[in-house]
């Protein structure tokens, strides 16, 4: 924004405080010569020959040069000591303003780092400190994204214009088209899920009063197909809990849950849902069989294309934004996301969301 120019704040100050000792220097002048001239007795002042001074008007006017020079001292002396208190006043506020600068530039790792006793200003330089933290975890994480991304979104492209190359002398057409729609599903199933994960951060949804149990029902019955494919049993059960939230984003988290619970188990293996109501917040917790797991590779398993290959079916990779959706959509719903690795093998994820 462009400003037109003026007094810096310590100049501000600086006047301020000379204003206000001359001001006072005023009062105290007026107030002496108030007193000697109307509450002191007659013949009580001295001259500087040693007569008392009966005439207050000659008071008066032998004063006037001695409050004149005063107040020309406290003027000079507020000016200086001005400058200088308000100097060191607003030194951190010097380095905020440097570090803010620097960030306008592009280096979020700068830290003000203010040393001191907690005042006003250090407070300030803390908030902007965390503030800058944020920004660069945030924008670290939205690099890694994109870069991620394109990877993702150039390897089925890749793949697309292989098989069209490989269409032009190719004798069996039939191969190629179901090989090409089985790519393009993959992009478009991608890109939805890039869709979901950024509507999810915009947090640009209405909230509703929903029931976690009602959704579990609902994603069972949807996936009932799938786990009977793999030889998977699914169990739910718990009791009415209510949230406040998005239906369909919240019928993504735990379809979401319940499909990785199902890819990724073993054969006559189980998946239990359930749902819990407390005073102040409602889960809903997914637990299947499978391997057993390390906690860094669980640890890993929110970030955006990770897919936990040690566990994964061939068949059932998947675009590896399952659990980076869940845990995006429950941070938007102001809740948390928990997985533990059990110890006879598979995962338990639980989220946490405020009651309404």
């Amino acid at each position: 924004m462009d400003r037109a120019p003026g007094l810096s704040v310590r100049l501000k100050l600086t006047i301020s405080y000379a204003g206000f000792l001359m001001i006072a220097g005023i009062l105290l002048m007026a107030a002496v010569l108030t007193y000697y001239t109307y509450f002191l007795p007659d013949g009580w002042i001295l001259t500087p020959t040693g007569d008392f001074l009966i005439n207050r008007t000659r008071l008066a006017t032998s004063f006037a040069p001695f409050v004149a020079g005063v107040l020309c001292f406290l003027l000079v002396f507020g000016l200086a000591g001005g400058w200088f208190l308000a100097g060191r006043m607003l030194a951190p506020l010097d380095r905020i303003t440097h570090a803010t600068r620097v960030a306008a530039g592009g280096s979020l790792a700068h830290r003000i780092a203010l040393p001191g006793r907690s005042d006003e200003f250090h407070e300030l330089a803390d908030a902007f400190d965390a503030m800058l933290a944020r920004l660069e975890t945030h924008v670290a994480e939205q690099q890694r994204f994109a870069a991620n991304a394109s990877h993702e979104l150039r390897t089925p492209l890749a793949v697309t214009r292989t098989l069209l190359d490989v269409a032009r002398s190719s004798r069996d057409p039939d191969e190629l088209v179901e090989r090409l729609h089985f790519v393009n599903t993959r992009a478009i199933d991608l890109t939805e899920a890039l869709l979901v994960l950024s509507r999810a951060d915009q947090r640009s949804f209405a909230r509703e009063r929903v029931d976690l149990s009602l959704i579990a029902e609902e994603a069972t019955e949807t996936l009932i197909p799938l786990a009977e494919k793999h030889g998977v049993a699914v169990e739910t059960g718990g009791e009415r809990a209510f949230a406040a939230g998005s239906p369909a984003l919240l019928l993504q988290v735990t379809t979401n849950l319940l499909h990785n619970a199902i890819v990724h188990n073993v054969l006559d293996g189980t998946v239990r849902v359930t749902t819990a109501a407390g005073p102040a917040f409602v889960s809903l917790t997914v637990e299947n069989t499978g391997s057993k797991l390390t906690q860094q590779l669980v640890e890993t398993l929110t970030e955006p294309f990770q897919r936990g290959t040690t566990r994964v079916r061939g068949d059932q990779a998947g675009v590896g934004l399952g659990l980076a959706i869940v845990k995006s959509i429950t941070q938007a719903h102001d809740g948390t996301l928990a997985l533990t690795p059990l110890a006879d093998g598979g995962l338990r994820v639980t989220v946490r969301l405020p009651a309404p």
